[in-house]
C-alpha cells in the first residue's frame, strides 16, 4: 500500500505520496474535480429515450454550448479593446477565437457518424426542442451584427436569458465599435452607420466600402486596422464554414425533412449562409482587386 504523507501547509492540510517514482501531492482544499464541477458536468448527459446514440447528440451539443460561451468571454474583451483603440492588444484574442471556431468546424464531423437510422431512434422524443432555441448562440449572432429582434421571442419566458439577449440586441455589435473608431480615426464615416437604433440590421454603404478599400491600398500607414480588418473577416469567414457544416451535417443525418422545431431544416441553414455581418469588408475585395488590375495594366513610362 502506497504510503500517504500529510503537513499543513498554509493552514491547509496537504497530502504526499510517491506513485510510480513521482512524487505527487494534493489537498482538499481545492481539487481537479472541484475546480472543473466535473461531478455535474458529467451527470448533466441526461437522455429522454433510452436510445444508446442520443449520447453522442447530447455531449455534441453541450461542447458546441461551452464553446459558444468561451466564444462570447473573448469577444467581450475584444470590444473592449477596439473601444479603447489598444487594437494590438485585441490581436491574441482575436486569434484564440478563430482557433476555437476551427475546432467547432471539426466537431460536425462527430455527429456526422450519426447515420439517418441512428437518429430517427431518438429524434420523435426531441419534440419542440431543437437548436433554434440556443440562447447562446442568438447572443453570439447579435454580437457579430446579426440584429433581429423576432428571434428573441423564443426567449420570452426565461427572463435572466431574454434580458440579456435584449441588452446585446440594444448595445453596438463587435463591426459596430469597429466603425466608430474609424470615424474616431478621422475616416469619413457616414453618421447614419454609428448614430442609430443598435437593435436594427446593420445596412452596408458605399462610404465605408471606401474606407476599407483606402486601408486596404495603403496597408504600411493603416498596419494595425488592416490587421483588424483581417481577423474581423476571419470571425466571418469560419462562422460561415461552421454554417456550412452544419448545413451539411444535418443534410446528411435528415435530407430535406423539417427540423424538430418546425422549421424548414437545411433550407432554413442555407438562407443563413447569405448573411454577412461585414458587408463591405467582402464587397470591397471586388472593388480593390479591379483597381489594382487597372493599375498594373498601366505602362510604367
Amino acid at each position: 500500500m502506497t504510503e500517504i504523507k500529510s503537513s499543513i501547509i498554509d493552514g491547509i492540510e496537504t497530502f504526499e505520496a510517491e506513485i510510480n517514482g513521482e512524487k505527487i501531492e494534493w489537498d482538499n482544499e481545492l481539487t481537479y474535480n472541484s475546480h472543473l464541477q466535473t461531478e455535474r458536468l458529467l451527470s448533466a448527459q441526461i437522455g429522454v429515450s433510452g436510445k444508446p446514440d442520443e449520447t453522442l447528440f447530447i455531449i455534441i451539443h453541450q461542447t458546441m454550448e461551452l464553446w459558444i460561451k468561451l466564444c462570447l468571454h473573448e469577444l467581450g474583451i475584444v470590444i473592449e479593446c477596439i473601444k479603447k483603440d489598444q487594437l494590438s492588444k485585441s490581436f491574441k484574442t482575436f486569434d484564440r477565437i478563430a482557433a476555437i471556431q476551427r475546432h467547432m468546424i471539426q466537431s460536425w464531423e462527430i455527429l456526422a457518424t450519426l447515420t439517418p437510422h441512428d437518429f430517427l431512434t431518438f429524434r420523435g422524443y426531441l419534440r419542440k426542442a431543437s437548436g433554434f432555441q440556443s440562447h447562446q448562440y442568438r447572443e453570439l449572432e447579435f454580437l457579430l451584427g446579426n440584429k433581429n429582434k423576432d428571434l428573441t421571442v423564443v426567449h420570452r419566458d426565461n427572463k435572466p436569458v431574454y434580458e440579456q439577449l435584449m441588452k446585446v440586441l440594444n448595445a453596438p455589435s463587435l463591426y459596430d465599435e469597429t466603425l466608430k473608431l474609424l470615424s474616431k480615426k478621422g475616416f469619413v464615416v457616414p453618421s447614419k452607420a454609428i448614430d442609430r437604433d443598435w437593435s436594427e440590421p446593420y445596412q452596408s454603404s458605399p462610404e465605408i466600402e471606401e474606407v476599407w478599400r483606402l486601408i486596404y491600398e495603403d496597408t504600411e500607414k493603416y498596419w494595425e486596422l488592416y490587421m483588424l480588418a483581417e481577423r474581423v473577416t476571419a470571425l466571418e469567414y469560419y462562422f460561415q464554414e461552421w454554417r456550412f457544416k452544419h448545413m451539411k451535417t444535418v443534410s446528411r443525418v435528415i435530407g430535406y425533412s423539417k427540423g424538430t422545431a418546425g422549421s424548414s431544416g437545411v433550407d432554413y441553414l442555407v438562407k443563413a449562409l447569405n448573411l454577412s455581418f461585414f458587408p463591405e469588408l467582402w464587397s470591397m475585395r471586388t472593388k480593390l482587386s479591379t483597381t489594382q488590375e487597372e493599375n498594373n495594366s498601366k505602362c510604367p513610362l
